[in-house]
Protein backbone atom coordinates (compact mmCIF):
# COMPACT_ATOMS: atom_id res chain seq x y z
CA UNK A 1 0.00 0.00 0.00
CA UNK A 2 1.47 3.37 -0.99
CA UNK A 3 1.64 6.34 1.32
CA UNK A 4 -1.04 8.01 -0.75
CA UNK A 5 -3.45 5.27 0.25
CA UNK A 6 -3.00 5.61 4.00
CA UNK A 7 -5.87 6.29 6.38
CA UNK A 8 -5.17 9.20 8.71
CA UNK A 9 -6.12 9.25 12.39
CA UNK A 10 -7.20 11.51 15.19
CA UNK A 11 -10.11 12.39 17.44
CA UNK A 12 -11.94 10.62 20.25
CA UNK A 13 -13.17 7.06 20.12
CA UNK A 14 -16.56 7.38 21.75
CA UNK A 15 -17.88 9.78 19.11
CA UNK A 16 -17.52 7.20 16.34
CA UNK A 17 -20.49 5.19 15.07
CA UNK A 18 -20.27 1.48 15.84
CA UNK A 19 -22.18 0.16 12.84
CA UNK A 20 -19.22 -0.21 10.51
CA UNK A 21 -15.50 0.08 9.92
CA UNK A 22 -14.25 -0.97 13.40
CA UNK A 23 -10.90 -2.08 11.98
CA UNK A 24 -10.25 1.29 10.36
CA UNK A 25 -11.51 3.20 13.38
CA UNK A 26 -9.45 1.25 15.91
CA UNK A 27 -6.34 1.66 13.78
CA UNK A 28 -6.98 5.40 13.60
CA UNK A 29 -7.29 5.62 17.38
CA UNK A 30 -4.08 3.69 17.96
CA UNK A 31 -2.23 5.96 15.59
CA UNK A 32 -3.59 9.05 17.35
CA UNK A 33 -2.56 7.72 20.75
CA UNK A 34 0.94 6.78 19.55
CA UNK A 35 1.56 10.17 17.99
CA UNK A 36 0.25 11.96 21.09
CA UNK A 37 2.82 9.99 23.10
CA UNK A 38 5.59 10.98 20.70
CA UNK A 39 6.49 7.40 19.81
CA UNK A 40 7.63 6.11 16.43
CA UNK A 41 6.22 2.96 14.87
CA UNK A 42 9.59 1.30 15.52
CA UNK A 43 9.40 2.10 19.25
CA UNK A 44 5.81 0.93 19.54
CA UNK A 45 6.59 -2.27 17.66
CA UNK A 46 9.51 -3.05 19.92
CA UNK A 47 7.30 -2.77 23.00
CA UNK A 48 4.90 -5.44 21.74
CA UNK A 49 7.63 -7.69 20.33
CA UNK A 50 6.71 -6.73 16.78
CA UNK A 51 8.00 -4.65 13.89
CA UNK A 52 7.27 -1.11 12.76
CA UNK A 53 5.46 -2.56 9.74
CA UNK A 54 3.11 -4.46 12.05
CA UNK A 55 2.22 -1.22 13.82
CA UNK A 56 1.68 0.48 10.46
CA UNK A 57 -0.59 -2.32 9.25
CA UNK A 58 -2.58 -2.17 12.48
CA UNK A 59 -3.00 1.58 12.21
CA UNK A 60 -4.11 1.29 8.59
CA UNK A 61 -6.67 -1.38 9.45
CA UNK A 62 -4.90 -3.90 7.27
CA UNK A 63 -4.61 -6.73 9.82
CA UNK A 64 -6.61 -8.28 12.60
CA UNK A 65 -6.03 -7.20 16.19
CA UNK A 66 -4.84 -9.38 19.04
CA UNK A 67 -6.43 -8.14 22.23
CA UNK A 68 -3.14 -8.61 24.07
CA UNK A 69 -1.33 -6.37 21.58
CA UNK A 70 -4.01 -3.70 21.87
CA UNK A 71 -3.94 -3.88 25.67
CA UNK A 72 -0.15 -3.58 25.70
CA UNK A 73 -0.23 -0.61 23.33
CA UNK A 74 -2.84 1.14 25.46
CA UNK A 75 -0.57 0.76 28.46
CA UNK A 76 2.41 2.07 26.51
CA UNK A 77 0.34 5.00 25.25
CA UNK A 78 -0.74 5.92 28.78
CA UNK A 79 -4.41 5.00 28.45
CA UNK A 80 -5.35 4.22 32.04
CA UNK A 81 -9.01 5.21 32.18
CA UNK A 82 -10.96 1.91 32.53
CA UNK A 83 -13.86 3.11 30.39
CA UNK A 84 -11.65 4.22 27.52
CA UNK A 85 -9.60 1.03 27.68
CA UNK A 86 -12.70 -1.14 27.67
CA UNK A 87 -14.17 0.78 24.74
CA UNK A 88 -11.00 0.26 22.69
CA UNK A 89 -10.71 -3.40 23.63
CA UNK A 90 -14.35 -3.91 22.69
CA UNK A 91 -13.62 -2.28 19.35
CA UNK A 92 -10.75 -4.73 18.92
CA UNK A 93 -13.20 -7.60 19.38
CA UNK A 94 -15.54 -6.07 16.82
CA UNK A 95 -12.65 -5.55 14.41
CA UNK A 96 -11.93 -9.27 14.50
CA UNK A 97 -15.56 -10.10 13.75
CA UNK A 98 -16.22 -10.42 10.02
CA UNK A 99 -18.35 -7.58 8.61
CA UNK A 100 -21.83 -8.24 7.27
CA UNK A 101 -20.30 -8.42 3.79
CA UNK A 102 -18.29 -11.51 4.74
CA UNK A 103 -21.19 -13.65 3.49
CA UNK A 104 -20.52 -12.25 0.01
CA UNK A 105 -16.82 -13.13 0.12
CA UNK A 106 -17.10 -15.33 -2.96
CA UNK A 107 -18.07 -12.36 -5.14
CA UNK A 108 -16.33 -9.56 -3.23
CA UNK A 109 -12.77 -8.49 -4.17
CA UNK A 110 -10.51 -7.91 -1.20
CA UNK A 111 -9.75 -4.30 -2.14
CA UNK A 112 -13.47 -3.45 -1.97
CA UNK A 113 -13.80 -4.78 1.59
CA UNK A 114 -11.74 -1.81 2.75
CA UNK A 115 -14.19 0.54 1.07
CA UNK A 116 -17.20 -1.15 2.65
CA UNK A 117 -15.64 -0.66 6.07
CA UNK A 118 -15.09 3.03 5.33
CA UNK A 119 -18.56 3.41 3.85
CA UNK A 120 -20.06 1.87 6.96
CA UNK A 121 -18.22 4.34 9.19
CA UNK A 122 -18.78 7.47 7.09
CA UNK A 123 -21.22 10.17 8.12
CA UNK A 124 -21.13 11.88 4.70
CA UNK A 125 -20.49 10.51 1.23
CA UNK A 126 -20.09 12.85 -1.73
CA UNK A 127 -19.90 11.03 -5.04
CA UNK A 128 -19.52 12.02 -8.68
CA UNK A 129 -20.50 9.64 -11.49
CA UNK A 130 -20.11 9.93 -15.25
CA UNK A 131 -21.22 6.50 -16.46
CA UNK A 132 -23.55 4.73 -14.01
CA UNK A 133 -26.06 5.59 -11.34
CA UNK A 134 -24.18 5.33 -8.00
CA UNK A 135 -24.50 1.89 -6.44
CA UNK A 136 -26.22 3.32 -3.37
CA UNK A 137 -28.98 4.74 -5.59
CA UNK A 138 -29.54 1.86 -8.00
CA UNK A 139 -32.73 -0.16 -8.33
CA UNK A 140 -32.39 -3.92 -8.32
CA UNK A 141 -33.12 -4.15 -12.05
CA UNK A 142 -30.59 -1.45 -12.90
CA UNK A 143 -27.98 -3.02 -10.63
CA UNK A 144 -28.51 -6.35 -12.36
CA UNK A 145 -27.91 -4.71 -15.74
CA UNK A 146 -24.70 -3.10 -14.45
CA UNK A 147 -23.43 -6.39 -13.04
CA UNK A 148 -24.17 -8.26 -16.25
CA UNK A 149 -22.32 -5.60 -18.20
CA UNK A 150 -19.22 -6.08 -16.06
CA UNK A 151 -19.47 -9.88 -15.68
CA UNK A 152 -20.74 -11.10 -19.01
CA UNK A 153 -19.98 -14.77 -18.29
CA UNK A 154 -21.31 -14.84 -14.72
CA UNK A 155 -23.95 -17.39 -13.76
CA UNK A 156 -27.37 -16.11 -12.73
CA UNK A 157 -26.73 -17.02 -9.09
CA UNK A 158 -23.45 -15.11 -9.10
CA UNK A 159 -25.14 -12.06 -10.62
CA UNK A 160 -27.90 -12.13 -8.01
CA UNK A 161 -25.40 -12.31 -5.15
CA UNK A 162 -23.60 -9.26 -6.47
CA UNK A 163 -26.92 -7.45 -6.77
CA UNK A 164 -27.83 -8.58 -3.26
CA UNK A 165 -24.62 -7.09 -1.89
CA UNK A 166 -25.48 -3.75 -3.48
CA UNK A 167 -29.03 -3.78 -2.15
CA UNK A 168 -27.80 -4.58 1.36
CA UNK A 169 -25.43 -1.61 1.26
CA UNK A 170 -28.39 0.66 0.59
CA UNK A 171 -30.32 -0.40 3.69
CA UNK A 172 -28.24 1.76 6.00
CA UNK A 173 -29.35 4.93 4.23
CA UNK A 174 -33.00 4.51 5.14
CA UNK A 175 -32.43 3.79 8.83
CA UNK A 176 -32.49 6.25 11.75
CA UNK A 177 -29.28 8.28 12.04
CA UNK A 178 -28.50 7.45 8.42
CA UNK A 179 -25.43 9.08 6.86
CA UNK A 180 -25.76 11.84 4.30
CA UNK A 181 -25.43 11.01 0.62
CA UNK A 182 -24.70 13.84 -1.82
CA UNK A 183 -24.47 12.65 -5.41
CA UNK A 184 -23.60 14.58 -8.56
CA UNK A 185 -24.34 12.85 -11.87
CA UNK A 186 -23.39 13.73 -15.39
CA UNK A 187 -26.50 13.99 -17.56
CA UNK A 188 -25.12 11.19 -19.76
CA UNK A 189 -25.72 8.77 -16.87
CA UNK A 190 -29.46 9.44 -17.12
CA UNK A 191 -29.60 9.35 -20.91
CA UNK A 192 -27.85 5.98 -21.22
CA UNK A 193 -30.66 3.36 -21.40
CA UNK A 194 -28.85 0.69 -19.44
CA UNK A 195 -31.06 -2.36 -19.11
CA UNK A 196 -33.62 -0.96 -21.54
CA UNK A 197 -36.26 1.75 -21.45
CA UNK A 198 -38.43 0.29 -18.70
CA UNK A 199 -35.46 -0.36 -16.42
CA UNK A 200 -34.32 3.24 -16.87
CA UNK A 201 -37.81 4.58 -16.29
CA UNK A 202 -37.96 2.66 -13.03
CA UNK A 203 -34.49 3.89 -12.10
CA UNK A 204 -35.33 7.54 -12.71
CA UNK A 205 -38.53 7.22 -10.68
CA UNK A 206 -36.43 5.75 -7.89
CA UNK A 207 -34.08 8.74 -8.02
CA UNK A 208 -37.07 11.07 -7.73
CA UNK A 209 -38.21 9.17 -4.64
CA UNK A 210 -34.74 9.32 -3.13
CA UNK A 211 -34.57 13.10 -3.42
CA UNK A 212 -37.41 13.25 -0.89
CA UNK A 213 -35.19 11.69 1.78
CA UNK A 214 -33.77 14.28 4.19
CA UNK A 215 -30.28 12.76 4.04
CA UNK A 216 -30.02 12.60 0.22
CA UNK A 217 -29.02 15.40 -2.16
CA UNK A 218 -28.86 14.84 -5.90
CA UNK A 219 -27.60 17.22 -8.57
CA UNK A 220 -27.24 16.81 -12.33
CA UNK A 221 -24.47 18.30 -14.46
CA UNK A 222 -26.21 19.08 -17.78
CA UNK A 223 -24.59 18.60 -21.15
CA UNK A 224 -24.21 22.36 -21.56
CA UNK A 225 -22.01 22.77 -18.50
CA UNK A 226 -18.36 22.80 -19.55
CA UNK A 227 -16.82 23.66 -16.18
CA UNK A 228 -16.54 20.01 -15.22
CA UNK A 229 -14.71 18.89 -18.35
CA UNK A 230 -11.33 18.63 -16.59
CA UNK A 231 -12.57 16.69 -13.58
CA UNK A 232 -11.92 13.28 -15.10
CA UNK A 233 -13.46 10.05 -13.88
CA UNK A 234 -15.81 9.24 -11.01
CA UNK A 235 -14.74 9.54 -7.38
CA UNK A 236 -16.19 9.49 -3.88
CA UNK A 237 -15.18 11.56 -0.86
CA UNK A 238 -15.93 9.97 2.51
CA UNK A 239 -16.14 12.09 5.66
CA UNK A 240 -16.39 10.79 9.21
CA UNK A 241 -18.20 12.14 12.26
CA UNK A 242 -14.97 12.77 14.14
CA UNK A 243 -13.14 15.81 12.69
CA UNK A 244 -9.76 14.32 13.57
CA UNK A 245 -10.22 11.46 11.11
CA UNK A 246 -9.16 12.59 7.65
CA UNK A 247 -11.50 12.59 4.68
CA UNK A 248 -10.73 9.78 2.24
CA UNK A 249 -11.03 9.96 -1.55
CA UNK A 250 -11.96 6.64 -3.16
CA UNK A 251 -11.53 5.87 -6.86
CA UNK A 252 -12.50 2.46 -8.16
CA UNK A 253 -10.56 0.90 -11.02
CA UNK A 254 -11.13 -2.27 -13.00
CA UNK A 255 -9.18 -4.60 -10.72
CA UNK A 256 -8.22 -2.41 -7.78
CA UNK A 257 -8.93 0.90 -6.08
CA UNK A 258 -7.07 3.98 -4.92
CA UNK A 259 -7.53 5.54 -1.49
CA UNK A 260 -6.18 9.05 -0.95
CA UNK A 261 -6.05 10.92 2.36
CA UNK A 262 -3.17 13.38 1.97
CA UNK A 263 -4.58 16.87 2.64
CA UNK A 264 -3.31 18.19 -0.70
CA UNK A 265 -5.02 15.36 -2.59
CA UNK A 266 -8.25 15.61 -0.64
CA UNK A 267 -8.34 19.39 -1.09
CA UNK A 268 -7.92 19.01 -4.85
CA UNK A 269 -10.85 16.60 -5.10
CA UNK A 270 -12.95 18.68 -2.72
CA UNK A 271 -12.46 21.73 -4.93
CA UNK A 272 -13.39 19.65 -7.96
CA UNK A 273 -16.54 18.43 -6.20
CA UNK A 274 -17.53 21.93 -5.16
CA UNK A 275 -17.02 23.16 -8.72
CA UNK A 276 -19.21 20.34 -9.98
CA UNK A 277 -21.96 21.34 -7.57
CA UNK A 278 -21.77 24.90 -8.90
CA UNK A 279 -21.93 23.71 -12.52
CA UNK A 280 -24.81 21.33 -11.75
CA UNK A 281 -28.49 22.12 -11.45
CA UNK A 282 -29.63 23.34 -8.06
CA UNK A 283 -30.87 20.54 -5.78
CA UNK A 284 -34.39 21.96 -5.77
CA UNK A 285 -34.46 21.76 -9.59
CA UNK A 286 -33.38 18.10 -9.69
CA UNK A 287 -36.88 16.61 -9.67
CA UNK A 288 -37.98 18.78 -12.60
CA UNK A 289 -34.85 17.75 -14.49
CA UNK A 290 -35.49 14.07 -13.80
CA UNK A 291 -39.13 14.36 -14.86
CA UNK A 292 -38.05 15.86 -18.18
CA UNK A 293 -35.62 12.98 -18.72
CA UNK A 294 -38.33 10.50 -17.78
CA UNK A 295 -40.67 11.99 -20.37
CA UNK A 296 -38.06 11.31 -23.05
CA UNK A 297 -38.00 7.55 -22.37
Amino acid sequence: MSSAESISAGGRLLDYPRHGGPTVLLGAQLRRLREARGLSTEEAGYEIRGSHSKISRMELGRVGFKERDVADLLTIYGVTDPEEREALLQLAKEANTPGWWHQYGDVLPGWFETYLGLEGAASLLRTYEVQFIPGLMQTEDYARAVVRLGYTDAADEDVQRRVGLRMTRQERFSRPNAPTLWAVLDEAVLRRPLGGREVMRGQIRHLIEMTALPNVTLQIVPFGALEHAAVGGPFTILRFAEPGLSDVVFMEQLTSALYLDKPTDVDTYMRAMNNLCIAATRPDDTVNFLERVLADF
